[in-house]
C-alpha cells in the first residue's frame, strides 16, 4: 500500500493515474514552491482536493494556511470516521488507487479577522502599507496620493501608524495643514481627505477596523510544527469575510507581500518552507488596479526562492491573468461544464495548459471526469511538466466536514496563541502624539494671548500719558470743563477792562472815548 508522503523520496501522494488508476500520481516536494492550480466547477471535489493536499504537506512538516470559505475545512482537525457513511465509498477509493486509509487528525491553529471564531488576526496600517489600503478602500488615483502623502508624512515625523484611530487622526492633520504640505509634496486636496475619511467610516462600520491594531500578526506564529513534526494548519474563518471580497483580497495579498518581504532567500529548497492555498482566487484580480496586478505577478514569480508554495483555488483557470498562470507548475484540473460557446472556448483554452497525453483528449477528459478525480500534470525530475494524467484522487484521512462550535472553542482555549493576540494593546502612537502636540499648541495660544493683552493695555497707557496718538478705539473720559467765575471775584482793574471793551462796540462808547483822550491831551 502506498503511504501519503515518502520524505526519503520527496514526494506526496495526490491520487491514481493511469489505467484503472493504479499509477501512483506523486507531487515532488523540491518542486512544490513552484507552485499550483486547482481548478473546477462548482461540486467536482476542488475542496477535498485542497484538504488532502494540506495533509500532505503537513505529514510532511510543512506549515500550511488556507482561507475556509465554507467553513467545512475545520473538519481537518479530527480524524475521519471508520462508521461515518462516507468510509465505504472511501475505502473502495483507497483499494483502487493502493493506499492505505490510515484515518488520523491534524494540528490546526484558528484564525478570524473579526476574533469570534478563531484567534484576532491583526496588522497595522504601516505594516499594510499605502498601495493595499488604497485598493481596500477603493480610492481613486488623487486620493491614493494624498494616502501616500499621510504615510511619508508619519513616516517623517516619527508617528506610528498602529491602529484605525491612528490613520484618521494623520489625515485629519493632513487636511489641516494641507497648504503648507502642497507645496512639498504636491496637491493636497481636502475634498480628497474627505473622501478617505468616509472610506474608512464604511469600513469601520463593517468591521475591517478590527484588522488594525496590535499585537500583529508575526508570520512565525503560522510557521510551527506540532511535537510530532507535522506541520500547523492555519485555518483563517472566511464565511463572515466573504461578505466583504475586498477585504478578503486585501488580506491575502498582505500575507503574501509579507512573506516575501521577510523571508530569506532559500533557493531550491528540499521541501517548501510553507503552502499556502488560496480558495475563490479570482477575488484577488477583480477590478484590482493594475499596480497591483503587477505586485502580485512579481511576488509569484519571486517568492518560490524564499521557500514558499502557493496554490491558488478557482473555478476557471483563466480567471488568473496569464502571467501568474504561467507560474503555476503543479495543476489539478476538476471538472468544467461548457454549456455556451463561451464555456467552450475557455475549455479548449484550458486544455492547451497541459502537456498532451495520446491515449486522450484532454479537452474531452476535463468535460468527462466525475466527482473526486481530476485531470492532473505534476512536475517531473528538473520541472519539467508531466503528462496529463486522469487521476482518482486521494480520499482524506481526517473528517470531511465542519466541526461543532464546542470542538472549535476547545481548540482555540487550548492554543497558545489564545494568550498571545486575545487582548488587543494600545500603545501610544499618531493619534495619542497629535492630540498632546494640539493641546500643547492651545495652552500656548492661550498663554500668549493673555501675555499679548496686558503688553497692549500697557502700551496704550505710556502712549495716552504722552500725548504720542490719539486712538479712536480707546475711549478716555474728557477733563471736566472748569467752573466760571463768579463777577464779584473780579478785580476793579479787570471790570473796568471788560466795561471798557463792550463800549468799544458801540458808538456812544467811541465818542466818549475821543472825548476824553482830546481832554487829556489839551490840558497836556
Amino acid at each position: 500500500m502506498t503511504g501519503i508522503v515518502d520524505l526519503d523520496a520527496g514526494t506526496v501522494f495526490v491520487g491514481g493515474g493511469g489505467p484503472g488508476h493504479a499509477q501512483p500520481q506523486n507531487l515532488l516536494l523540491k518542486y512544490a514552491n513552484r507552485h499550483g492550480l486547482i481548478a473546477g466547477a462548482t461540486g467536482t471535489g476542488k475542496t477535498v482536493t485542497l484538504q488532502t493536499l494540506a495533509e500532505s504537506f503537513s505529514r510532511a512538516g510543512v506549515p500550511v494556511f488556507m482561507a475556509d470559505v465554507k467553513g467545512d475545512l475545520a473538519g481537518i482537525a479530527r480524524p475521519g470516521d471508520p462508521n461515518g457513511k462516507l468510509h465505504g465509498p472511501f475505502q473502495a477509493r483507497s483499494e483502487t488507487i493502493g493506499m492505505a486509509l490510515d484515518y488520523q487528525d491534524f494540528p490546526v491553529t484558528f484564525w478570524d479577522i473579526w476574533g469570534e471564531r478563531g484567534h484576532p488576526v491583526r496588522t497595522t496600517p504601516a505594516e499594510m502599507g499605502p498601495l493595499l489600503l488604497s485598493r481596500l478602500l477603493g480610492l481613486t488615483d488623487a486620493q491614493e496620493g494624498v494616502m501616500n502623502i499621510a504615510f511619508r508624512v508619519a513616516d517623517e515625523q516619527g508617528l506610528a501608524l498602529l491602529d484605525m484611530k491612528d490613520l484618521q487622526a494623520m489625515l485629519v492633520w493632513v487636511g489641516q495643514n494641507a497648504k503648507d504640505l502642497s507645496l512639498k509634496y504636491g496637491n493636497v486636496s481636502t475634498a480628497s481627505v474627505g473622501a478617505i475619511q468616509r472610506a474608512l467610516m464604511v469600513l469601520e462600520n463593517e468591521g475591517g477596523a478590527r484588522l488594525f491594531g496590535e499585537p500583529a500578526l508575526e508570520l512565525a506564529d503560522m510557521m510551527r510544527l506540532d511535537a510530532s513534526g507535522k506541520g500547523m494548519v492555519n485555518i483563517l474563518s472566511a464565511e463572515r469575510l466573504m461578505n466583504a471580497p475586498r477585504l478578503y483580497a486585501t488580506f491575502l495579498l498582505w500575507l503574501m507581500s509579507e512573506l516575501f518581504e521577510q523571508l530569506p532567500e532559500v533557493g531550491d529548497p528540499d521541501k517548501p518552507r510553507i503552502a499556502f492555498f488560496f480558495d475563490e482566487a479570482h477575488l484577488l484580480f477583480d477590478d484590482a488596479p493594475p499596480a497591483l496586478v503587477d505586485k502580485i505577478e512579481q511576488v509569484a514569480r519571486l517568492i518560490r526562492s524564499k521557500g514558499v508554495s502557493l496554490w491558488f483555488i478557482s473555478q476557471n483557470p483563466a480567471d488568473l491573468p496569464d502571467a501568474v498562470l504561467g507560474q503555476l507548475g503543479n495543476r489539478v484540473q476538476h471538472a468544467l461544464r461548457a454549456f455556451t460557446a463561451k464555456d467552450q472556448k475557455a475549455l479548449r483554452l484550458a486544455a492547451q495548459n497541459y502537456r498532451p497525453n495520446p491515449d486522450f483528449d484532454t479537452a474531452e477528459a476535463i468535460q468527462a471526469v466525475g466527482t473526486g478525480e481530476a485531470v492532473t500534470s505534476l512536475l517531473e525530475a528538473k520541472g519539467v511538466p508531466g503528462i496529463v494524467q486522469r487521476t482518482l484522487i486521494r480520499p482524506p484521512l481526517s473528517q470531511l466536514g465542519p466541526i461543532s462550535d464546542a470542538e472549535r472553542a476547545a481548540i482555540n482555549a487550548a492554543s497558545p496563541m489564545a494568550l498571545k493576540y486575545g487582548r488587543a494593546l494600545d500603545r501610544e502612537s499618531a493619534a495619542e502624539i497629535l492630540a498632546k502636540r494640539a493641546e500643547a499648541a492651545a495652552a500656548d495660544s492661550a498663554g500668549a494671548g493673555a501675555k499679548g493683552a496686558d503688553d497692549d493695555l500697557w502700551q496704550m497707557d505710556r502712549e495716552y500719558t504722552r500725548a504720542r496718538r490719539y486712538d479712536p478705539g480707546l475711549r478716555v473720559p474728557a477733563e471736566p470743563k472748569p467752573r466760571a467765575r463768579s463777577s464779584n471775584s473780579d478785580s476793579i482793574a479787570v471790570t473796568f477792562g471788560k466795561s471798557l471793551a463792550r463800549q468799544l462796540g458801540t458808538r456812544t462808547g467811541q465818542a466818549l472815548v475821543r472825548g476824553v483822550l482830546g481832554s487829556l491831551f489839551r490840558g497836556k
